[in-house]
């Protein structure tokens, strides 16, 4: 039996996520309230990420729409619906601004699905917003209002790409690991063999922290190294260092939450293979605060955003401040500052660029759309390693959650590939007051 179709009104924070969500419908309708065309030509002009998409769905939409008026239901191609921008409607019957409040996009936005629902009696509209409280008023009025479903993540798969706990492993390989420091697999990680997995391998009391390489099929023993100065402090930092100083591994996450070293290491290990690169790219999202563009921040540009940058800069004095002034080591990282071989930076400054030769570490991650993730790696050039950090739970942007932000995205869809590794840190070990408030606020 053939499905009923259905019309979907797409609110702007569906189409700022994914600017190509228009065509992941299948062969349902797609409704574009007139509004949502104005919320995108506010957006437009700047130079953050959601002015680039902004611009880049409004590109899609008049591709889409070729010589056709938008006015009438267009045909988005072979095996999918049509395509109409509902203007300015004042539904016969409930009217959200009067209900609500005059003049705000939201309610204008839900009296363009009313209205559909009353044009179209024998046929389901729905509301897709990623916009929780947009979806409850909606609700309220009788429309039936979603999330964008599509490129969601189980949470239960962001697990099986990081560290295993194998059991019962014969002592011989124990041993071999401890004495030749690698064994060939041949059926030691069993069901548990990963492509760069990370293990702690036991026999009884005995036990070993190991890696699997899927390059030469075998499992190589990980020990805590030293790296600019810091040391891994437990068995989970030894797995990030191993994965972050491994030159066959070109994309390397590091997820956990505040505390457990996953910006530091990343740095310390960046700055631990400095002569391997021509330059080591720090960058972060930048989230405006309460919600409130950068813009109303005093001073210049650099002035604007140093707050959001801080806490690299906090990272990079943390590693400095374990070399006195006098030692090389010290004289040196200073030198990279100067010379411009460490950059630090927020993401939208680098957009464009083609990151060839380069470390490029992308803090709060989680923060990205994985439309964000994907146009970042698809920059990357010859010689480059990408390492993403953030905490999927501590998102502060309020159209992503943790089954739909970039870094999760990320990890699901990259998996199991050679090139890639996942770790994920849980033990906090900033201080015994940070993993307090982890544990139980």
């Amino acid at each position: 039996m053939a499905k009923k179709k259905k019309i979907f009104v797409l609110d702007t924070s569906v189409l700022l996520h994914d600017h190509q969500s228009i065509t992941s419908f299948e062969k349902n309708d797609i409704a574009i309230p007139i509004t949502v065309l104005e919320e995108l030509d506010n957006f437009k002009v700047g130079n953050d990420t959601k002015n680039f998409t902004a611009r880049a769905v409004i590109r899609f939409i008049d591709k889409l729409s070729g010589g056709k008026a938008l006015k009438d239901w267009v045909s988005l191609g072979k095996g999918k619906g049509k395509l109409h921008v509902v203007l300015a409607p004042k539904p016969v019957g409930m009217n959200a601004e009067d209900i609500y409040a005059h003049g705000k996009n939201d309610h204008k936005i839900i009296n363009a699905a009313l209205f559909l629902q009353e044009e179209h009696k024998n046929t389901p509209v729905i509301l897709v917003t990623k916009d929780i409280n947009l979806r409850i008023k909606a609700k309220a009025l009788g429309i039936v209002a979603e999330d964008y479903e599509t490129g969601k993540v189980d949470q239960t798969t962001l697990d099986s790409s990081s560290l295993k706990v194998v059991e019962n492993i014969e002592s011989d390989v124990i041993r071999q690991l401890f004495n030749k420091g690698r064994v060939a697999e041949e059926g030691v990680l069993g069901k548990h063999k990963t492509p760069n997995g990370y293990y702690v391998l036991k026999n009884g009391r005995s036990s070993s922290l190991a890696y699997y390489n899927p390059l030469l099929d075998e499992v190589e023993r990980v020990e805590k190294k030293y790296i600019t100065g810091i040391k891994p402090k437990n068995a989970e930092q030894a797995f990030a260092v191993n994965a972050l100083m491994n030159n066959d591994i070109k994309l390397v996450v590091l997820q956990g939450v505040a505390g457990t070293g996953k910006t530091l290491l990343a740095l310390a290990a960046a700055l631990e293979q400095h002569k391997q690169y021509q330059q080591i790219i720090l960058a972060r999202p930048l989230v405006p605060l309460s919600n409130r563009d950068i813009g109303f921040l005093p001073g210049d540009a650099n002035d604007k955003i140093s707050p959001y940058m801080e806490p690299l800069w906090d990272n990079l004095k943390f590693i400095k401040n374990h070399f006195s002034e006098n030692e090389r080591k010290y004289k040196e990282l200073t030198a990279m500052q100067e010379d411009g071989k460490i950059m630090i930076t927020p993401l939208a400054f680098i957009r464009g660029r083609s990151l060839s030769n380069v470390i490029f570490i992308v803090d709060e991650a989680q923060n990205l759309t994985p439309h964000e993730v994907k146009t970042i790696i698809t920059r990357a050039g010859e010689n480059t390693k990408i390492i993403f950090t953030g905490d999927i739970n501590q998102i502060d942007t309020p159209y992503l959650d943790e089954n739909s932000n970039g870094l999760a995205y990320l990890i699901d869809r990259v998996k199991g590939q050679n090139l890639f590794a996942h770790i994920k840190l849980e033990k906090g070990e900033r201080s015994e007051l940070a993993n307090l408030a982890n544990e139980l606020l």
